[in-house]
């Protein structure tokens, strides 16, 4: 098993120990990822073995929807710690009380209207934090209140967009790297809706641009997957600009292929943890009117 869950199990070494074995199952979606888990509480310590078969059922299956969880934002967190050190988003402001970890995903505003949270996430298909030097392993969705209609959220399975490019765009794409920028589409969004806040010279300073191969090898699978995005790819170092744009765009379509895709509506309860490695994502979205409040955490990977 991998360097990073043996340091997780170290980690959590105690309460692990003493915690007793739950009767669970882990049920594949069917097509292109994701399963379920059905009878696991995670209000309750999780023993040893069953972290290390969640584990391996993540890097699996790349998305799991832990159904059914009633669990406080500090026992969200603490699971979340289970994988690895949390990473805390630029964007503060939207901070859940007390658990700075958690970023609130909501489009409703408070009585002096001003947002609770960020309202428009996941507006292009991207991959969490790909910008940061150390870009994200997975992240962990806890529904706390959810629309009437709407809200889904889409998944696409970048280790099969990799196996199905063409032999010669791989070989093409082979070595080469590509910088991602949280700014890339920033203003774009902020001109798209009134709350999304202007950056200080200090959030821009906390999210300079990242350099990440087009290409990874997933550490826990050994497999690769295409890492490059809508949302935050802003080119590939190296080719002239037109190249660069020209490639990025025929990978980008190519990667969130239907067949490439799960969609998860959302039930009461449902605690989606997806691996930011191995999966981009995208928000279906929301109507203006119907309220929608999610608690994320985010996982720092390598």
């Amino acid at each position: 098993m991998s360097a990073v869950l043996d340091s997780a199990l170290s980690a959590d070494a105690p309460s692990a120990a003493a915690a007793a074995p739950q009767a669970f199952d882990i049920r594949p979606l069917g097509g292109a990822l994701g399963a379920e888990v059905l009878g696991l509480d995670l209000s309750r310590p999780v023993s040893e073995d069953d972290f290390r078969r969640i584990h391996r059922a993540h890097l699996d299956h790349h998305v799991l929807v832990f159904r059914d969880q009633r669990i406080t934002p500090a026992e969200q967190v603490a699971f979340s710690r289970r994988f690895g050190p949390l990473q805390i988003h630029v964007l503060k402001n939207f901070q859940l009380a007390g658990h700075p970890e958690i970023l609130v995903v909501s489009n409703i505003l408070d009585a002096a209207g001003q947002p609770i949270g960020l309202g428009d996430a996941g507006h292009y298909w991207h991959s969490d934090l790909s910008y940061k030097d150390k870009p994200s392993l997975g992240s962990l969705l806890h529904a706390q209140e959810l629309p009437a209609e709407g809200g889904d959220t889409l998944f696409a399975n970048q280790h099969a967009a990799y196996d199905a490019l063409p032999d010669d765009l791989k070989a093409r794409i082979d070595g080469l790297r590509a910088e991602h920028s949280y700014l890339a589409k920033y203003e774009e969004l902020r001109a798209r809706s009134p709350w999304r806040p202007k950056l200080t010279q200090a959030q821009i300073d906390e999210v300079a641009p990242a350099v990440h191969p087009v290409v990874r090898t997933h550490p826990g699978n050994g497999r690769k997957a295409l890492f490059v995005s809508e949302h935050f790819t802003t080119r590939i170092v190296g080719l002239p600009e037109a190249e660069s744009r020209a490639l990025l765009d025929e990978l980008f379509a190519r990667s969130v292929r239907p067949e490439f895709v799960y969609r998860h509506a959302w039930r009461p309860h449902d605690m989606v943890f997806w691996d930011n490695r191995s999966v981009q994502h995208l928000a279906a979205g929301t109507p203006d009117h119907l309220r929608r409040k999610l608690y994320r955490t985010t996982v720092e990977g390598s």
